[in-house]
């Protein structure tokens, strides 16, 4: 069933229309050229199929994070690799104001199945806090708006949900549906047993996200950082890991509703100690594999440990749905990164939808080669955690419901 109640691009006439796509192509640069086309390539089938169909694109996007006009951030090589990975000519309007005289005039000039690429909306300062000025100009290029940009979905800005004031006719694209249904379907109406694994850094960034999910998981693993604070809160010495001791209070409210709602909180049982972090964060460490509840005075844990790693594996074996969210450990170093591998492996082995959300996992998951072997990889760190919140994300609400 799906979870997606929008208007999508094959609900559209766009025939010998000016389709405005916000798309995500917040892509890595060196040297002038992209070293990582991913998110080109994740959004070429909303691309392709509004092209084919005779629609005249004009495609936006922010790149980084300007404070205004600046050449390290023109989407000139964006547009360029979208027409090598293509095979074609894309056009570029490069205005520093993005709706600019030759914006105006390329748009104006497409042909069916034309593509233009604009430049970088956060060269305009109004983008980011959403003014109506810039909203309307982007509007002004284009009969219809189509969002493509998950990743993007979470912040209103002048080109995510400012221009929907302006443009009536409005769907989501290809990767947006296929986002939503995903990430909709695992929260909302998912396959049991479902599990959630939370990692990362901090307590903080997922307080909203452990609270929903208890509301909605059967298991729910916590690995990483954070993991500390939940051990802080069953009385362990914790040594010089990271701690938000402000947060003890609330993990110890988190295992009581776990308790009440009948959900297997799942904490670590050993972990991975070092006596310093890293620096740099790759390079050679000593490593000591210490109990959860015997992490000495002057030692941190930065992995879960051997007997954490099979706990772990055991617990996503029967699953039916895993939702993931954040390392392990600190997985940039390969004698750190042993917690991260194993949940990774251990999910590419499941018979489950196995959905990663965005972020440090996805790039983690990527990196260690497991990418072909999950159903979904979120391609929006920040929005995948928001949705994961349970909070309907502005880029989402404002396009029209069927």
């Amino acid at each position: 069933m799906s979870f997606l109640s929008k208007f999508t691009v094959e609900d559209l006439n766009v025939k010998g229309k000016r389709v405005l796509v916000r798309v995500d192509f917040n892509v890595p640069l060196k040297d002038g050229r992209v070293t990582n086309d991913n998110r080109i390539v994740g959004a070429l089938p909303t691309i392709n199929y509004l092209s084919d169909h005779g629609a005249r694109l004009i495609l936006c996007s922010h790149l980084g994070k300007p404070k205004g006009p600046d050449a390290a951030f023109t989407m000139a090589p964006v547009a360029k690799r979208l027409g090598e990975l293509m095979g074609r000519e894309i056009l570029f309007a490069d205005d520093d104001t993005v709706v600019g005289e030759n914006a105006r005039k390329m748009a104006a000039e497409l042909k069916d199945g034309e593509i233009l690429v604009l430049q970088n909306t956060r060269f305009r300062p109004e983008e980011t806090k959403n003014l109506p000025a810039f909203s309307e100009e982007l509007a002004s290029l284009a009969e219809i708006y189509v969002n493509d940009a998950f990743g993007s979905a979470h912040r209103a800005h002048c080109s995510t949900v400012g221009v929907t004031d302006y443009i009536k006719e409005t769907a989501v694209g290809y990767l947006m549906e296929k986002e939503i249904n995903y990430l909709g379907n695992a929260v909302e109406q998912p396959e049991r047993p479902l599990v959630a694994i939370l990692g990362g850094a901090k307590v903080a960034d997922k307080l909203k996200v452990i609270d929903n999910l208890l509301e909605k998981v059967d298991t729910l693993i916590i690995g990483g950082g954070m993991a500390y604070t939940f051990l802080a809160a069953k009385g362990y010495e914790v040594g010089t890991s990271l701690l938000d001791k402000e947060k003890i209070d609330y993990c110890r409210d988190m295992m009581k509703k776990a308790e009440e709602k009948g959900v297997r909180l799942v904490l670590p049982v050993d972990t991975v100690t070092t006596a310093e972090f890293p620096s740099p964060i790759d390079a050679p460490i000593e490593t000591l594999i210490v109990p959860a509840d015997g992490i000495p005075a002057d030692r941190m844990g930065m992995d879960i440990g051997p007997k954490t790693r099979a706990l772990y594996a055991e617990a996503v074996r029967d699953a039916k749905t895993v939702v993931w969210n954040g390392p392990m450990g600190v997985f940039e170093n390969p004698v750190l990164a042993e917690g991260t591998i194993a949940v990774a492996k251990a999910l590419a082995d499941t018979e489950a939808t196995t959905i990663i959300g965005g972020g440090d996992s996805a790039a983690a998951v990527q990196q260690l080669g497991f990418g072909d072997k999950m159903s979904h990889i979120s391609t929006g760190g920040g929005a995948s955690l928001e949705y994961l919140e349970g909070t309907l994300l502005p880029g989402i609400a404002c396009i029209r419901d069927k």
